[in-house]
């Protein structure tokens, strides 16, 4: 295999951007956004609240206006969604419900939702912690300081950051609880916000200050998401091929940029350019030991990379992951050990034993990076059944295409370009 793969622009970067340009005080155009089930979510929920949202070929425009109470935001299984969108509906002028899919009514919300509490806000959720809630909006946020424990969800702290500016006192979040999980999304954020014109003080570990201020429009071309160029990159590992990811950025707040280091631990050749990223499997796979907390997203992927190894790995760092689309380390084990391996969960993470594997269904629990794993183990394995691949388009639109031109090297960037 010698393919080129162009990766759509980045899903939590996409919706961070959303939710800065609807707070605004000028309009902003998000050049190549991803186009997916949860960004367009996200821009169908800002757009009920009162921004206008305009297509422009391949652009998003955004015009931001006073924001209104009185509709019901789809939450899907958008994490960003559900979590970044209630404290910017506490803003508007009246009520807003939300709700999703039956998992999302399972995913961690108490924390975010006391929080909000704490700052006045009236949320009607009658006492679950969880989706379906109403946020009953008064026109605005006085701020102040918020303590919460973030360690089942970065997104509650980002959550707040993102409005921080909109509070006529400002906002500082303390976090105190457990380890914070993904705290490059939480950079990410910081970054955005700083892109707008926001001043944030993150000075001192685990507490965050935004001062009052309006934020400037944006103008901003969106960065590949390199979580979702996670399989692709990994294939070239499992079948001794080549896979260039153009546009790979030279320094970046996404997560999934530790995917080169954890690459080339696991035995792959790994090189960065103006091109972009270049792995290169060498035929050879081997186990890691590898402390996964910043980059949970990566989990699967590298799950079933394990499983293909030579030796056995420790993926740590990752109990947080039982609260995302699906109890993610529940379903990598039943998964990998229906096709023969050998899988334990600890309490932070998977033990992964290599065995030798065979072809059975493998389920993906309406989640999209379990179907993304199977299909990477599907390049090894014969006789891999990916359950319900159409789960992929919650962040890739059209990855059974991509996987497909991948393997018949009918990427979209001139052969010339991978010599």
């Amino acid at each position: 295999m010698d393919a080129v793969v162009t990766v759509p622009g980045s899903k939590s970067l996409t919706n961070r951007y959303l939710v800065v340009a609807a707070l605004a005080a000028r309009d902003s155009r998000l050049r190549d956004p991803l186009r997916s089930r949860d960004t367009e979510l996200m821009a169908r929920a800002v757009g009920s609240l009162g921004v206008g949202v305009e297509d422009a070929e391949a652009d998003w425009i955004l015009r931001p206006g006073a924001l209104r109470g009185g509709s019901e935001v789809d939450c899907g299984l958008a994490g960003t969604v559900m979590r970044f969108l209630p404290p910017v509906a506490a803003l508007a002028d009246g009520d807003v419900r939300f709700d999703g899919d039956p998992r999302a009514r399972e995913r961690p919300m108490a924390d975010l939702l006391g929080a909000l509490r704490s700052l006045g806000v009236e949320v009607e959720d009658e006492g679950r912690g969880t989706l379906p809630f109403t946020v009953r909006g008064r026109g605005g946020l006085r701020g102040g300081t918020v303590v919460l424990d973030a360690s089942r969800s970065s997104q509650f702290v980002s959550a707040l950051l993102l409005v921080g500016s909109r509070c006529s006192q400002g906002l500082t979040v303390r976090h105190e609880g457990g380890p914070l999980p993904s705290r490059p999304h939480v950079q990410m954020t910081v970054e955005v916000l700083r892109d707008v014109g926001a001043v944030v003080d993150d000075s001192v570990e685990g507490t965050w200050h935004v001062e009052p201020g309006e934020l400037n429009g944006l103008d901003v071309q969106v960065e590949p998401d390199l979580s979702n160029a996670a399989p692709f990159l990994a294939a070239a590992a499992v079948t001794q091929g080549r896979v260039l990811v153009p546009g790979w950025p030279q320094s970046t707040t996404q997560a999934g940029d530790l995917l080169r280091d954890v690459l080339d631990q696991m035995g792959a050749d790994v090189s960065l350019d103006r091109d972009g990223l270049l792995v290169q499997g060498t035929g050879e796979l081997y186990g890691i030991d590898l402390d996964l907390r910043e980059a949970g997203e990566l989990t699967p992927v590298i799950a079933a990379l394990a499983a293909l190894s030579d030796s056995p790995s420790q993926l740590r760092g990752i109990g947080h992951l039982r609260g995302h689309e699906t109890d993610r380390l529940a379903a990598l084990a039943t998964e990998l050990n229906r096709l023969g391996g050998d899988v334990t969960e600890t309490e932070d993470g998977l033990l992964v034993r290599p065995r030798p594997l065979h072809g059975a269904v493998f389920e993906t629990y309406a989640d999209h990076r379990m179907a993304t794993a199977g299909a990477l183990l599907g390049l090894r394995v014969p006789g891999v059944l990916v359950a319900d691949v159409a789960t992929t388009r919650k962040t890739l639109p059209d990855f059974p295409g991509m996987w497909r031109r991948m393997l018949t090297a009918e990427g979209d960037v001139p052969a010339a370009a991978r010599a």
